[in-house]
C-alpha cells in the first residue's frame, strides 16, 4: 500500500543513465506485483503459458532487469520475511479487497462487461510462494543477487543503503524513507510508462530520486518527526487519524504538537520502534557472478518462453556481466 507522501517529499526527475554504475537494492514483492498486475491480456488475466501457468511476473522480471543491467545498474532484490504482528490487519484488509474483487470479477464476466472484467481481474493479483520461490530461482541464474529479509523488505533495503552496500532503494513506496534510506527511485520502468491503479489505462511516468537528507532539511524536520507524521496519515503498520492527511501531519509535527494527537494511534510506540529498530539480515553477499546459461535457459524453456527469447536475453546478460567486470569496484558503491 505505501505511505501518500507525495506531496510533501523532495523529488527530482532523472534519466536511466545516471544510474549507471548504481547497486540499488529492489523491492522484490513490489516488482512482482506490479508484473502482475500490469501484465496481462485483453480480458485482464494475467500473461499465462501453454500449459497454462501464470508468467507475468517471470517475464517481466527477466525484461526489466536485463535492461537495467544493460544500461550499466547492479540489481539486488529484497525478499520480505515474516510481517510484524501490527502489519497483518493490513494484509486481512487487502486479502478482502480481493475477495471482493473476484466477486465482481465473476458478475462482470458473466455480463460480458470486459472493461469490468479488466478492472477486477487486475485486483484479484495474488503472488505465490511458488512465484517468489521461481523468480528467485531465476535471478539467481540471471547472476543477480537476492536477500532474505528477516521482516519486512524495504527495512532491509533501506538497511543495506544506510551501510553503504547499495546506492539506494527502487521501490513505488515511500516507506523506504522512514526506515532511513537515504535515497530512494521511483518509477523505474523501462517503457516509462505505469499502469493506473484499479484501470487499464497508463500514464507517462518518468524515473525520480528522492534524497531523504534534502527532504528533511527542506522540511525543516528530523526523521523522527516524518515518521510521526507518517504515522498520523496512516501506514501499513496502523491506521491514520481520521481527516489528517499529508499536509495537515506535517503542520502538526512542525508546530511540535503531536502529542495532542498521540492518544488516538493505538500502540504508537510499537509503530514507531519498526520504522527504527526492525531487526535486519547483515551476512548478505552481494555477488554478479554472471549468467547460467545452461540453469537460466532450463528455467526459461520449462516455463516455454521461445528459443528467440532466451538467446537474446542469455546474450544481453553476459554483455551487462562483461560491462560490470570490467568496471572498477568503486565505481559502482
Amino acid at each position: 500500500m505505501g505511505i501518500p507522501l507525495r506531496d510533501i517529499v523532495s523529488k527530482r526527475e532523472i534519466s536511466i543513465d545516471e544510474l549507471h554504475g548504481k547497486r540499488l537494492a529492489f523491492d522484490g514483492y513490489n516488482v512482482l506485483y506490479q508484473f502482475l498486475s500490469a501484465i496481462r491480456g485483453p480480458d485482464g488475466t494475467p500473461l499465462k503459458n501453454s500449459d497454462g501457468k501464470i508468467t507475468s511476473h517471470l517475464l517481466g522480471l527477466l525484461a526489466r532487469t536485463t535492461k537495467l543491467m544493460e544500461l550499466g545498474v547492479k540489481p539486488v532484490f529484497v525478499f520480505d520475511g515474516k510481517a510484524p504482528d501490527l502489519k497483518l490487519e493490513t494484509i486481512e484488509k487487502r486479502k478482502a479487497i480481493k475477495i471482493k474483487a473476484a466477486e465482481k470479477l465473476k458478475k462482470a464476466t458473466e455480463a460480458g462487461d470486459t472493461e469490468a472484467m479488466k478492472k477486477y481481474a487486475q485486483q484479484t493479483s495474488r503472488l505465490t510462494a511458488d512465484m517468489v520461490s521461481e523468480s528467485r530461482e531465476m535471478l539467481h541464474a540471471m547472476g543477480v543477487p537476492t536477500v532474505q529479509a528477516l521482516g519486512d523488505g524495504e527495512a532491509q533495503a533501506a538497511f543495506m543503503a544506510i551501510k553503504g552496500d547499495v546506492w539506494g532503494v527502487a521501490s513505488q513506496d515511500y516507506d523506504s524513507l522512514l526506515f532511513g534510506a537515504p535515497r530512494l527511485i521511483r518509477n523505474l520502468t523501462i517503457s516509462q510508462r505505469r499502469r493506473v491503479a484499479g484501470t487499464r489505462s497508463t500514464v507517462v511516468v518518468r524515473p525520480e530520486i528522492i534524497d531523504l537528507t534534502n527532504t528533511l532539511t527542506n522540511l525543516e524536520i528530523d526523521r523522527g518527526k516524518l515518521i510521526d507524521a507518517a504515522i498520523l496519515i496512516g501506514t501499513d503498520f496502523n491506521q491514520g487519524v481520521r481527516g489528517i492527511g499529508p499536509k495537515t501531519s506535517m503542520k502538526i509535527v512542525k508546530e511540535d504538537k503531536f502529542n495532542e494527537h498521540k492518544e488516538k494511534v493505538p500502540r504508537y510506540k510499537q509503530v514507531r520502534d519498526i520504522f527504527l529498530n526492525s531487526p535486519q539480515v547483515s551476512d548478505y553477499s552481494l555477488k554478479w557472478p554472471g549468467v547460467n546459461k545452461e540453469k537460466l535457459r532450463e528455467l526459461l524453456t520449462a516455463n516455454r518462453f521461445s528459443e528467440q527469447r532466451i538467446d537474446k536475453a542469455i546474450k544481453a546478460l553476459q554483455k551487462a556481466h562483461k560491462q560490470f567486470s570490467q568496471s572498477g569496484l568503486g565505481e559502482f558503491l
